[in-house]
């Protein structure tokens, strides 16, 4: 493995901006500060350049096993690491559906030495395995989530469900991570809508059906059970404004246990896009109005959101045709997904060290993530190095995913990735990519 030397760079990390030298050994982060190279460093000037953590996506579909012709582990990693993102969690709605330690283990085993990206799953909890995932240890586990698992059966989204939320918070001390929305308030929707449109009801109308109401009164009621409970609970890919409002930020990341996260679509797109892009922007809970964009975004930069995601959820092209009910929700976003938010730092919108907290280091504080997302001597050398004056446009000739499209197609960006590292192998360079893959299962703090 070669000794790398990256000279003159700007370091965005820990709340600051600094030009200094870092030097990656084996596969952790050696040294930082005043380098002089040395005749074994591969030396990469860094200057007028960016350097981050890796980022690491805390909420993504890669759809192996069983949905392959979506996707695949090594096909949306390499996506992955050449949008800059070294570290991914993976949801349980893959076929069959992670509900137990045997499945969860068989999804570690797929990643191991195919995975580009350092690679965490979650465990699958809903109606059919309650009491075994409350009668089982996930002390060890980065997470538990029902994310996904109503794609399978109605009745399986836990905020539908307060009883199942009562009884999983009492005896699960785990991170719970859930979908937050009303099915009931969905579904009256739905059959309004339909005795007005039959199955042709426009696709406008999505944020409407899968509505406000339906993901606030699912927030708070959930997080109303958790604080009874004192359970860790984080609510999944925040849609609307007016749930910003129930969380805190008086209080540091490590002292909460109540937490939310912002996907990207929700923050680049709104209700206005939808005449544009179509069912290519159905996501599940639904883009929504320019004021709950404007409004997640405000929650970001205030801290009462945690983290950003991307809720990466390829489909083929095909799948996302038809009517509004047979176009499938989700879509492909790991690739681009720094770039939207470097992108929005050049809008004068974010800075890069709010970028980095939340992409980065709150991600790592929440999972309990060992040694990455921040760059400090001793840590997995997780890193990529951007450039902020570098216009290019996304096509369908460099697109990465398996599906071969995004909602992105024809966005200029002036941003760029130019080199992703994991584990310290420079694994992404300049639209090349190494020959071997270097991601590893991510780990949780044993003291946690």
């Amino acid at each position: 493995m070669k000794n790398y030397l990256i000279k003159n760079v700007h370091l965005v990390n820990e709340g600051s901006i600094l030009q200094q030298d870092v030097l990656i050994e084996d596969q952790f982060i050696r040294q930082i500060g005043d380098i002089t190279p040395l005749p074994t460093h591969h030396v990469i000037d860094g200057t007028g350049k960016y350097l981050l953590p890796g980022i690491i996506d805390g909420q993504v579909h890669f759809r192996e096993p069983g949905l392959t012709h979506k996707g695949d582990l090594v096909t949306e990693s390499r996506a992955a690491i050449a949008g800059g993102v070294t570290s991914f969690i993976d949801m349980p709605n893959t076929e069959p559906n992670v509900l137990n330690i045997e499945s969860l283990q068989e999804k570690y085993a797929l990643a191991q030495g195919r995975s580009w990206a350092n690679y965490g799953f979650a465990l699958g909890v809903n109606h059919s395995n309650l009491d075994q995932v409350i009668q089982t240890d996930t002390s060890n586990l980065l997470l538990i989530t029902d994310d996904g698992l109503y794609f399978s059966g109605k009745g399986n989204i836990l905020a539908d469900r307060p009883d199942m939320m009562e009884k999983l918070f009492a005896g699960c001390r785990s991170l719970i991570a859930i979908h937050s929305e009303k099915e009931a308030i969905i579904e009256a929707n739905e059959t309004y809508y339909r005795q007005q449109y039959g199955e042709d009801i426009p696709i406008e109308l999505h944020p409407v059906i899968r509505s406000e109401k339906a993901c606030y009164e699912a927030t708070k009621e959930a997080i109303a059970i958790a604080e009874k409970y004192q359970t860790r609970l984080h609510i999944l890919h925040l849609s609307t404004a007016i749930e910003t409002h129930l969380f805190r930020n008086d209080i540091p990341l490590t002292q909460k246990k109540i937490t939310t996260e912002a996907s990207v679509h929700h923050i680049w797109f709104c209700d206005q896009d939808y005449e544009r892009l179509g069912a290519k922007i159905k996501w599940n809970p639904a883009i929504k109005t320019a004021q709950d964009k404007d409004g997640l975004l405000q929650a970001l930069l205030d801290d009462r959101i945690d983290i950003i995601t991307t809720d990466h959820a390829p489909h083929t092209i095909e799948e996302k045709k038809g009517t509004y009910f047979q176009a499938k929700s989700g879509a492909p976003l790991i690739q681009h997904s720094l770039n939207c938010m470097l992108e929005m730092h050049l809008m004068g919108k974010i800075s890069l060290e709010k970028i980095a907290e939340k992409m980065c280091h709150n991600p790592a504080i929440l999972y309990q993530i060992q040694q990455r997302g921040f760059i400090r001597e001793g840590y997995y050398a997780d890193l990529v190095l951007v450039d902020l004056d570098h216009e290019w446009q996304v096509s369908s000739e460099n697109i990465l995913y398996k599906c071969g499209w995004s909602p992105l197609e024809g966005t200029l960006f002036h941003n760029c990735v130019v080199k992703t590292f994991v584990n310290g192998q420079l694994s992404y360079d300049q639209g090349m990519f190494r020959a071997t893959a270097a991601g590893l299962a991510l780990q949780k703090h044993t003291t946690c």
